[in-house]
């Protein structure tokens, strides 16, 4: 009878996966963590395979993949049957393009921020009215956003 009752607890695998008990449900509710077996008692069971899939899912986000992003890279190599490509390399490729993006973004604005203190920029509102504001206003800000709420 002591078979029927094999697994981990939520802590435990919370606890073994870094992530808090409520992150656990939420992958869960989400679909990206399988609905644990129960005890008699109500208590989820999990696997141990399920530490590994938090840890996977916790990897993928802070390499930038959103947790739909991370939904489908999971649901791939579960129905890869063999196949090599999960989906991972062609992903990884795109979002390397995405962060070098973003880098790109944060260099500007690094670049703008020094501009601002080396001026001795003290208050964004009377720096914005000096024809010598180093910070880009203009240029910082995209024309199409107004546009892109519809």
């Amino acid at each position: 009878m002591s078979g029927q009752y094999e697994g981990l607890r939520s802590g435990q695998v919370a606890e073994a996966a870094g992530v808090n008990l409520q992150t656990l449900r939420y992958y869960e509710r989400r679909g990206l963590l399988a609905e644990p077996e129960r005890t008699l008692g109500g208590h989820r069971l999990y696997p141990a395979e399920a530490v590994t899939v938090l840890r996977v899912i916790k990897t993928a986000q802070r390499l930038g993949f959103t947790l739909e992003e991370v939904a489908e890279l999971l649901e791939a190599a579960q129905h890869r049957h063999g196949q090599r490509d999960g989906g991972l390399m062609e992903r990884a490729r795109l979002k390397v393009i995405e962060v070098e993006e973003r880098i790109a973004d944060l260099e500007v604005i690094r670049s703008a921020l020094h501009e601002a203190i080396n001026a001795g920029c003290d208050d964004l509102m009377t720096c914005a009215d000096q024809p010598c504001c180093p910070l880009p206003f203009a240029e910082l800000v995209r024309p199409d956003s107004e546009g892109d709420r519809s």
